[in-house]
């Protein structure tokens, strides 16, 4: 068998796939990547037995069809050194070797028998379809990520929540102290369901998807999930529980308000972490109309630091600590000139929301207040 590609289009394929398996696999074959070769086109995929992805590039030329294992290391070194250059690939599937000639020399190395590969279970014919944009997905995975939580005890809060209801697909991400909300009022659906994407799968489809990417398919049932995207698919499997009332930590009547630049507030905080306590990264946020003072110490080490910004605040007088981390992520984390943070007393989490909501969408934010000692 015979074909001939781009070595450009392959390598940064195969780069791509090269963050699914993991470092060490249980099954031997999974350090490779399968290649299939049928009606003109070429389907590279990667496994770690948990997420599979795979990508498919149209041939030049293609002259035979067949499916074999090419070890990753073998051919990611192969080809990502090479210049943008048409590669010739011979395979020879009696010697089960590999031969690739580029213009100014050639590789050979062994091949594995596609045999071997495991194959997943299909998402059952009656799974739930959802069809959103790549740009609506990518900003939703992207602001949600940071929030997830890495715990045994509670792994469902080491996921992406995607629930769809009458209103709205609500793409959701807590480690009980922060929580994202992404609302998306265009994807409905008058029979809801819901389910619960690892963090490992959400991170791999963030880094492949675009802004332009056309729309994504998602595909799910209560064991699995299939999405397709431009010209590549990611299966997963997916994380079983039940997923926290997320709405019910929301305050509902938020009558302090404060508007602020949010990379004013975000300078200021950054400036402040170094000097709260490192157990509890502490920052007081100090409210009055006009004016926001930020305040840090660390009695163990006698440090202090005090800073004011000027602000528009409407609302009574108030203290109410954050963990300075968690208000540097949320705020990393949002796209947007000013950000609004709603506040109903300080024992209540902090709301924040861009001053402009996307169209279509609601983005929402909570940060858990601290303790504060007098």
């Amino acid at each position: 068998m015979r074909f001939n590609l781009s070595s450009t289009a392959l390598s940064s394929r195969l780069l791509t796939l090269s963050r699914v398996p993991n470092s060490k696999n249980s099954v031997a074959i999974l350090n490779c990547f399968r290649f299939g070769v049928h009606d003109g086109q070429l389907t590279l995929t990667a496994s770690d037995n948990e997420n599979v992805m795979w990508n498919v590039l149209n041939l030049d030329e293609c002259d035979g069809e067949g499916d074999f294992c090419v070890n990753g290391k073998n051919i990611i070194n192969a080809v990502r050194e090479l210049p943008e250059q048409p590669l010739s690939i011979d395979v020879n599937f009696d010697e089960m070797k590999i031969y690739i000639n580029y213009q100014n020399g050639n590789y050979d190395f062994p091949i594995n028998s596609a045999e071997e590969w495991p194959m997943q279970a299909p998402v059952d014919d009656n799974a739930t379809t959802v069809t959103l944009t790549s740009e609506a997905l990518l900003g939703s995975l992207s602001r949600s990520l940071f929030a997830t939580a890495q715990e045994e005890l509670r792994p469902v809060m080491n996921g992406i929540y995607f629930d769809l209801n009458q209103d709205c697909l609500a793409i959701v991400a807590t480690d009980g102290h922060k929580l994202v909300r992404n609302q998306m009022f265009t994807v409905k659906s008058d029979n809801p369901a819901s389910f619960i994407m690892p963090k490992k799968p959400a991170t791999l489809l963030k880094n492949v998807l675009t802004k332009d990417g056309g729309d994504v398919i998602i595909r799910f049932d209560s064991r699995a999930a299939e999405v397709n995207f431009g010209d590549g698919v990611l299966y997963c499997r997916l994380i079983d529980g039940r997923y926290p009332n997320y709405n019910s930590v929301i305050p509902a009547d938020n009558p302090n308000t404060l508007t602020i630049d949010r990379r004013i507030l975000l300078s200021a905080v950054r400036r402040m972490l170094p000097f709260a306590s490192e157990a509890s990264e502490l920052i007081r946020f100090h409210l009055e109309p006009g004016k926001l003072e930020l305040s840090a110490q660390d009695i163990d080490f006698a440090t202090n630091a005090k800073e004011q910004i000027t602000c528009d605040y409407n609302g009574v007088m108030m203290d109410i600590g954050f963990k300075g981390s968690s208000i540097i992520e949320i705020l990393t984390n949002i796209e947007c000139d000013n950000v609004v943070v709603l506040l109903a007393d300080p024992s209540r989490p902090g709301v924040v929301v861009p001053d402009n909501q996307p169209d279509g969408e609601n983005i929402t934010m909570l940060a858990m207040p601290m303790l504060l000692e007098n």
